[in-house]
């Protein structure tokens, strides 16, 4: 964010500030937790809005664009970076500044650490090795519609890229003097003018600058067997690069094509059979092209039953055939099950002649009791069409009446009154 080493002479535990780190690499017994506090002008004590506070003021008073002291800003400003974050800040109250040296806490780690993490490790901005504690840039995310056949056997893609590249070396932006921040003033009344602090426009708040030329770049992305909708495939390092930050990941977004026959889930695998009751009662054999292009035979066994509904009453009937599912991911030998959801269609009216249904009366178990009644003394009536989701709808109410209620007369005839 900010170039140099701002704590330079914090680093160094001359004198009675104790900061520094004994040969060991522990931290010395006496460690400096004031001097950030001291930089802000506030007590160890002092609550978030206080610090805010401190800072907004300092920041304006030695801010460089208005001839402050550059070194003096770049102290308040990583002073403040560290005591705004609860974490960096414990961290600093109990270890000093080599505490918050990098991300590994509790001391034992060299106090340039910190600066790197900063401040880009003081001279290297350029394209050089991977700064400590450097942040990375910007990544670049690209989806790539993949078929399910290709997600069962694997396939590898080649993809063309484009991504920015630096060329020489990144120099600092002369508009933002490397800070990556410029003062803003504006006048918003008579005698009164607001300033703020905003991200420099010429460098969009990176503090560099440096030339770029576009590079095309051709990637084999290699789509595993088992993959799942919404896998990535990263590339590190490949996205567009950034001056002092370390350089983005291009990451493929794998997106599963829906299948004709085909539904996924997990490693299972499920299609959807209609048969006929002849089928469902006597047996059947079909035949499937499988996802790698093997033709697959699937039948009954002898005397085996297909339900119009599952024994449960709630779920539709089905059967799986074992490891005919999609592979797993990293054990591809390993594979899901392929389940056949069953639907039985059965004859419609008038499909039937009377001499078919003597024959299916005789050959079917359980056929239809005798009863003996008088049709004379009995009534006989037969069924109509029905619709559950008017169950509970019939009666007067579902015709036009003008006696709907005993309490209402205002289809009754005008002479008629209640007594």
């Amino acid at each position: 964010m900010f170039g140099g080493i701002p704590f330079e002479h914090f680093g160094h535990g001359g004198g009675g500030g104790g900061g520094g780190f004994r040969n060991g690499g522990g931290p010395s017994e006496a460690v400096d937790t004031t001097k950030l506090y001291e930089t802000l002008g506030v007590k160890k004590t002092a609550t978030e809005q206080e610090l805010r506070k401190a800072y907004k003021k300092l920041a304006v008073k030695h801010h460089p664009d208005r001839g402050g002291d550059a070194d003096k800003f770049k102290e308040i400003s990583a002073a403040n970076e560290i005591l705004s974050d609860k974490e960096k800040r414990a961290k600093y109250d109990k270890y000093g500044l080599e505490g918050v040296s990098d991300d590994g806490g509790g001391g034992g780690h060299g106090g340039n650490d910190l600066f790197d993490m900063f401040f880009g490790g003081g001279g290297g901005r350029g394209r050089g090795g991977r700064g400590a504690g450097r942040r990375k840039g910007p990544s670049m995310t690209h989806p790539i519609k993949v078929s399910l056949e290709d997600l069962y056997n694997g396939k590898t893609v080649k993809l063309a890229v484009n991504r920015k590249v630096i060329v020489g070396e990144a120099s600092d932006c002369s508009s933002c003097r490397g800070q990556g921040m410029v003062m803003e003033m504006r006048q918003i009344g008579p005698g009164m003018i607001q300033q703020m602090q905003k991200n420099c426009d010429s460098c969009n708040g990176q503090g560099f600058k440096a030339k770029t030329k576009t590079e095309r770049k051709v990637l084999e992305v290699h789509v595993d067997k088992g993959m799942k909708n919404n896998d990535k495939v990263t590339f590190s390092e490949m996205a567009d690069e950034v001056p002092n930050m370390e350089t983005g990941d291009i990451v493929f977004v794998v997106q599963e094509k829906e299948h004709t026959l085909f539904k996924r889930k997990g490693a299972d695998l499920l299609i959807e059979k209609n048969i006929s009751l002849n089928q469902a009662l006597c047996g059947f054999k079909f035949m499937i092209t499988h996802l790698d292009n093997r033709q697959i035979v699937i039948k009954s066994n002898p005397g085996e039953i297909i339900k119009p509904i599952a024994d449960q009453g709630k779920y539709p009937f089905m059967k799986i055939v074992p490891d005919e599912g999609m592979p797993s991911r990293g054990n591809p030998f390993v594979k899901g099950n392929l389940y056949i959801l069953f639907r039985v269609k059965f004859p419609s009216d008038g499909d039937l002649d009377l001499s078919t249904i003597e024959k299916l009366r005789e050959i079917l178990p359980e056929p239809d009791d005798e009863l003996m009644y008088d049709e004379h003394d009995v009534e006989e009536v037969n069924l109509g069409p029905g619709d559950v989701t008017k169950f509970g709808s019939g009666g007067a109410s579902s015709h036009d009446s003008a006696y709907d209620s005993d309490d209402d007369n205002a289809g009754a005839n005008p002479g008629c009154q209640q007594a």
